[in-house]
């Protein structure tokens, strides 16, 4: 029953979620805010509500490793997984955007930030306020890093309703906040059903659920030929994920951090980290990088089970 319960809880995750980035797409072509911005900002922010959803309400029921775990565990999915099947499936990858010197950068600070709070063994309140600090830098960085499109006012506003917006921004915000809920309360329960640890069903079950939206926006980006988007959407949510996601959860509750018991995972996080800052800086957007990225993902979920 209870792997039934997180099933539906999963789907509620990631519809809710969907409802909330196409709302918001609305909202920022209304107010004429450009593609990458709506990209990096909007859907990135957007895809990271499963995770901040249910980080916040594992943290909130003293799960704390199922919060951290969700984390680091969708970091790996969002970059081996996601960027992997995107350099698979796209015919053609040329960035207009300088992706290294602009943002690669931005993949790796949050991690590294991380393994520095955690050295004490925990992440604070305070903590928690600082990654709060570090995402409102990144998005005045991407705002400021990007001059703003000149969009059809006419076209954009006739498809533009406010009520089944804000009808509809409800409905995930709810569908995301109940289903993270009954996602922490399922996937606990079947930790404890099949003996095995909390991390480990967060570092895999959970995250591999809340890496979904990401996965299908950056799917349907690379169909359309939007690498910029694609990929600006896979680093910030990772930006999102270590910085909202970890800062919201450590000020309802702080969170321990083992880095020593848990140090493969967080290695396994800081390489596939690295790796996307090195595909950006020589540029290898093809399906041989997507294979590469593929195969570490294999490797890691071989070893950890």
């Amino acid at each position: 029953m209870d792997i039934v319960i997180f099933i539906v809880s999963m789907a509620a995750l990631i519809y809710g979620a969907d409802f909330i980035v196409e709302q918001s797409e609305k909202i920022a072509l209304y107010f004429n805010i450009s593609p990458f911005v709506i990209g990096a900002t909007l859907i990135a922010v957007g895809t990271s509500l499963p995770e901040m959803a249910v980080s916040m309400s594992a943290s909130y029921q003293g799960s704390g490793d199922i919060a951290v775990a969700n984390v680091i565990g969708s970091t790996i999915f969002n970059i081996s997984m996601v960027l992997g099947v995107v350099f698979l499936i796209a015919k053609s990858i040329k960035p207009k955007r300088d992706l290294f010197a602009q943002d690669s950068s931005w993949s790796l600070f949050p991690i590294l930030i991380f393994i520095l709070m955690g050295l004490d063994g925990k992440l604070s309140r305070f903590d928690g306020f600082l990654f709060l600090v570090l995402m409102g830098a990144y998005l005045i960085f991407l705002i400021q890093s990007n001059q703003v499109e000149e969009l059809d006012d006419d076209l954009v506003k006739d498809k533009f309703d406010w009520k089944n917006t804000l009808l509809f921004l409800g409905l995930g915000f709810i569908f995301t906040i109940v289903g993270a809920n009954y996602a922490v309360k399922s996937a606990g329960n079947i930790a404890l059903g099949f003996g095995i640890s909390q991390w480990i069903v967060g570092l895999f079950l959970v995250a591999f659920g809340t890496s979904l939206p990401e996965l299908v926006v950056s799917m349907k980006a690379a169909l359309k030929n939007n690498a910029d988007m694609a990929i600006g959407a896979i680093i910030g949510s990772n930006v999102a994920n270590f910085t909202m996601v970890l800062g919201m959860s450590s000020l309802i509750r702080p969170l321990n951090v083992d880095l020593n018991a848990t140090f493969f995972d967080i290695t396994a996080a800081l390489i596939v980290s690295v790796m996307l800052v090195f595909i950006t800086a020589n540029k290898l957007y093809n399906k041989s990088a997507g294979l590469v990225m593929l195969t570490v993902l294999a490797l890691v979920i071989s070893h950890s089970f």
